[in-house]
């Protein structure tokens, strides 16, 4: 088997149960990551060699290795051996005190994948004792007990972001009021307090995407220190969301129609946006063409 490119990466993302293998699965694939879960050891092999023959459709791989996986876990350790004799790969694992698994397990009242007649103690002791080898010879470990699920988020994304991958992603959507509020909007924003170009014979054929509409709107009165103050605003609101793990945002600007002053107001709004840190900001019309 040929050694994988530079570009591409493998991580095993695997530790005791409980410790948060669903919540660093989602985290990395909101980071762009292709993740596999629940993979048995034995597929390891061929997912490296998909991965290889995928070249750049595939650069960035997870797979959740545990002991959902029964007897077929047992060959782990030889598993990951092998592998990195022939490609670049790094494991994680995930850990946690007794205490808090024990809490987590009786909060969602399910019990413990080893447990069986015993204890939840039991399950976890012996998980223990089948993951100790695998542990010891992880890249990265990272204790969870006194994680919450946003805190173990943020921490899988310093670890494993890329330098250019943005931390919010905010969608600034224009859309006209009669034809019905957005139903995915985070937050909304009611453009028409200012003069509408509709009642202008000039100017409405025309859009919010034109020069001559979007100067008339942003020209009326109280139209610019609403959207400098508006995106002031959003600008610790998108830091914060970027704290909180909330990596996906949609901010709604609205008029009636869905063609002037929404349109005009979200262009501009989304410019403003595009200075902040660590926010990719794109643009939709929803009732453009609409009318």
């Amino acid at each position: 088997m040929t050694t994988t490119s530079d570009a591409q990466e493998l991580l095993i993302v695997t530790g005791m149960s409980g410790a948060g293998r669903s919540t660093v699965g989602n985290a990395l694939e909101d980071l762009g990551w292709y993740v596999v879960d629940n993979l048995p050891p034995q597929m390891l092999r061929p997912l490296v060699e998909l991965a290889q023959h995928a070249g750049n459709a595939l650069p960035r791989i997870a797979a959740i290795v545990d002991v959902r996986g029964g007897k077929l876990f047992a060959d782990v350790q030889e598993a990951v051996e092998t592998l990195r004799e022939n490609a670049q790969v790094r494991v994680l694992f995930l850990d946690a005190t007794d205490a808090a698994l024990v809490r987590r397990f009786e909060q969602v009242r399910r019990p413990h994948p080893l447990q069986d007649d015993g204890t939840l103690l039991d399950g976890i002791t012996a998980e223990r004792k089948l993951m100790e080898e695998l542990r010891s010879g992880s890249d990265i470990v990272v204790d969870t007990s006194e994680l919450n699920i946003h805190q173990l988020a943020t921490s899988i994304q310093e670890k494993f972001a890329k330098a250019e991958t943005p931390g919010a992603q905010v969608t600034i959507l224009s859309f006209g009021f009669k034809y019905g509020l957005p139903a995915d909007a985070d937050l909304v924003a009611d453009a028409r307090f200012i003069p509408n170009p509709f009642w202008i014979p000039e100017l409405r054929p025309h859009t919010g995407l034109d020069a001559e509409v979007s100067e008339f709107v942003l020209g009326q009165e109280g139209a610019r220190e609403f959207v400098d103050s508006y995106a002031a605003a959003l600008a610790p609101v998108l830091a914060g969301y970027q704290r909180e793990n909330k990596r996906h945002a949609t901010i709604a600007v609205g008029c009636t129609g869905g063609k002037h002053r929404s349109v005009a107001v979200a262009e501009e709004l989304a410019t403003l946006l595009r200075g902040l840190p660590g926010v990719a900001v794109s643009v939709k019309h929803r009732d453009l063409g609409r009318e």
